[in-house]
């Protein structure tokens, strides 16, 4: 199957440009709830001057709660604000609001035109911190709120529903200056989704058990530091965005129709340094790519390392490691002006006669088996068996394709040190003893077939 039937399928979801009239329009702002679905905390609310600090005992509190001044709401004792089940359970219309220490019920309820969230914010300079959310349509949603923080926030979906039947944990719509720290995400339908929103720091999460782990779109100048991206159809999808930078993140374990580590489309200038992409069916795919620089990572374990469309340009990868993955580079179409330069290759072995760190002969990533692998559909049954590998080593002895010309000139005789990079997942030896039957197997359909058609 195509690399790019692979794209189309991922991104299936996700709009492809821009409306003409900017970002897409979002529903009306949930207002005040009703005196029947009201919590019984509204009325402190209403009665607090702003600035108030309003202490909340442990408890069960049935309704949603509306905040439209400064306030600081503490709970003592892990205090449970359980929604009416018709929208948001928090709704913070005002600056400078905190809300810490609660546990959120989201009751499955609310309307996903409408973002119900266990905590909807509509205000600059918000705080959540220490809460933890579950059976909510979105976790936390920042709409329009700058300067807002959420941190130290557990957010749980609702295990077993469909993507496109709830919403993200973290949402981020038009919001400058954004810190989202240390929460942890699974069940939802991505980990953080953020559009149309600049200048934000992401760091120390972990999102898992998702669609994608971020899935992002027209926002720029953002960093991403020291998360997890884990168990999805991609730990990271990143469209029409500039001048982002991720450090010491982890895409990890992310299999299945399609799936990516890293992937990004139409992106410029972004910095990708010391992160670990293992175990992915994809590590890194670039369609569009320009002037992006990969610096320090460590790419293991995936199908394919690298996937690069002829779309890209100006990219670099440096001073990278790529240990036991099937094949370092796909590449669909054939111009690439990627340069490769000083990266570790495990699976190349030319000596270093001089002792200077360095290969005495460059590396040439791609050969025959990997153009089969980006043209014929049965081609990955083969790719963990013995046949490739021949096939491979033949191939460099005897071309019998065009090559491309994408070589790493100066290939390092070591991994460079690993410095800040996230130490590497212990492998599943179940998965590597299916890798290996499914090999066996797909070796053994290929001689069948090839005797089939000698026999015609």
């Amino acid at each position: 199957m195509t690399t790019a039937f692979l794209l189309v399928a991922l991104l299936a979801q996700t709009p492809q440009s821009r409306p003409a009239d900017g970002p897409a329009p979002y529903g009306p702002l949930e207002g005040r709830p009703s005196v029947a679905d009201a919590s019984p905390l509204q009325q402190r609310v209403d009665a607090a001057q702003p600035g108030d600090r309003i202490e909340v005992p442990a408890g069960s509190y049935v309704g949603d709660l509306y905040v439209d001044k400064p306030l600081h709401l503490v709970g003592v004792g892990r205090p449970q604000l359980v929604g009416s089940g018709s929208g948001s359970v928090v709704r913070i219309r005002a600056d400078r609001v905190t809300i810490e220490g609660f546990d959120i019920d989201g009751r499955l309820g609310g309307n996903l035109a409408r973002d119900s969230s266990g905590i909807h914010i509509a205000g600059r300079l918000a705080l959540v911190r220490d809460c933890r959310i579950v059976r909510s349509l979105f976790g936390v949603y920042l709409r329009e709120a700058d300067d807002s923080v959420v941190e130290g926030v557990t957010i749980t979906g609702i295990e077993g529903k469909a993507p496109g039947e709830q919403g993200s944990g973290i949402h981020v719509w038009n919001t400058l200056r954004f810190t989202l720290r240390g929460n942890t995400i699974r069940f939802t339908r991505d980990g953080f989704y953020i559009q149309s929103s600049h200048y934000g720091l992401v760091t120390g999460n972990r999102v898992s058990q998702i669609r994608y782990g971020l899935h992002y779109m027209y926002s720029d100048d953002n960093r991403f530091e020291d998360n997890v991206f884990e168990q999805g159809a991609a730990g990271a999808a990143l469209m029409f965005s500039r001048r982002l930078v991720f450090a010491r993140n982890q895409f990890i374990h992310n299999r299945g129709f399609a799936s990516v580590g890293l992937l990004l489309k139409d992106c410029e200038d972004v910095t990708a340094v010391d992160n670990l992409v293992a175990d992915n069916q994809r590590g890194f795919l670039i369609d569009g790519a320009i002037r992006h620089v990969f610096r320090h990572n460590v790419v293991a374990t995936s199908d394919v390392a690298i996937v690069i469309y002829d779309s890209s340009s100006e990219n670099r990868f440096e001073e990278n490691t790529f240990v036991g993955n099937l094949a370092p580079l796909l590449l669909v179409g054939r111009r690439t002006d990627t340069v490769f330069e000083r990266n570790y290759w495990e699976n190349f072995h030319e000596p270093d006669l001089d002792g200077d760190g360095v290969r005495d002969q460059p590396y040439r990533l791609s050969n025959v088996f990997d153009h089969l692998r980006g043209n014929l559909v049965a081609a990955d049954l083969l790719a963990q068996g013995i046949g490739a590998a021949v096939l491979a080593r033949a191939e460099q002895a005897f071309p019998v394709l065009r090559p491309i010309s994408v070589v790493d000139e100066h290939p390092l005789v070591r991994a460079p040190e690993r410095g800040d990079i996230p130490r590497m997942p212990q492998e599943n030896p179940r998965g590597a003893r299916a890798g290996l039957l499914v090999s066996a197997l797909g070796l053994c359909l290929g001689v069948i077939g090839l005797r089939a058609g000698r026999r015609r």
